[in-house]
């Protein structure tokens, strides 16, 4: 690693994954001064109405019935992840391959586990299948109880862009550990939080992060939030893979 050298690159983060597990759905970010901080990135709106997904400056809304509109600049979100994307690293991923095995690919593409990486793939899927939070209503509950009436959403044939974050995992709590994606088609039509997807050929590429930039509530609501649950691993893995 004495030969690693890389210009330092900003990933700015807006509340914590923990503060959204315990029911903290709502803050005072836009959209429009999301913008402002990235080009790329995903999260949620306020009130968990839907999946955010942000690509070459435009804002997604992926709403719980598939489809996918341009974010209002004046909506709020109460969590999101965003950067300037600049690919570090591009490599054409092998074809027919499981989110598993592009996971596998994707860690050997790194320069070391211990830095996050913004990701993006753009690719021809065979099929993928996705998920989306329904909008709550108060009083709000735990993400692991809001969850559970996700629609499962499953695209044959599409062409889209996986967009997304390859966390460390000592973030845990901070963000989700491991790859955490979002999708929409090349359409803009559909999309939705990636649980898994078989890809018949296209690339990936990788953009290395240095700086964490953490934005936190000024909420009553994130001051009285339990932020370290004792089972905050089990919390994360059924909220964002349904395990």
């Amino acid at each position: 690693m004495s030969n690693f050298t890389v210009s330092r690159h900003e990933i700015f983060q807006t509340s914590l994954m923990s503060a959204l597990l315990d029911g903290v759905y709502e803050d005072e970010m836009t959209v429009r001064d999301l913008l402002g901080r990235g080009s790329f990135g995903i999260g949620t709106f306020n009130g968990l109405d839907g999946e955010m997904l942000i690509i070459d400056g435009t804002c997604y809304q992926l709403r719980a019935d598939g489809g996918v509109s341009k974010a209002d600049l004046g909506a709020y979100t109460p969590y999101a992840v965003v950067t300037n994307f600049v690919p570090h690293i591009e490599r054409a991923l092998p074809q027919n391959i499981v989110r598993a095995e592009a996971s596998k690919f994707i860690d050997k593409m790194t320069a070391s586990e211990n830095y996050m990486y913004a990701l993006r793939i753009d690719g021809d899927f065979e099929w993928i299948r996705m998920r989306t939070v329904v909008k709550q209503e108060k009083p709000y509950r735990p993400m692991v109880e809001a969850t559970d009436e996700d629609a499962i959403i499953e695209l044959h044939d599409v062409s889209g862009v996986v967009a997304g974050f390859r966390t460390p995992l000592y973030e845990q709590g901070i963000g989700v550990p491991g790859c955490h994606t979002h999708f929409v088609t090349d359409d803009r039509t559909a999309g939705g939080h990636v649980l898994d997807f078989k890809l018949r050929s296209g690339t990936a590429a990788l953009c290395l992060g240095t700086d964490l930039r953490l934005q936190l509530p000024l909420t009553d609501a994130f001051k009285n939030a339990n932020l370290s649950p004792d089972d905050l691993e089990r919390q994360i893995q059924k909220t964002e893979m349904h395990a």
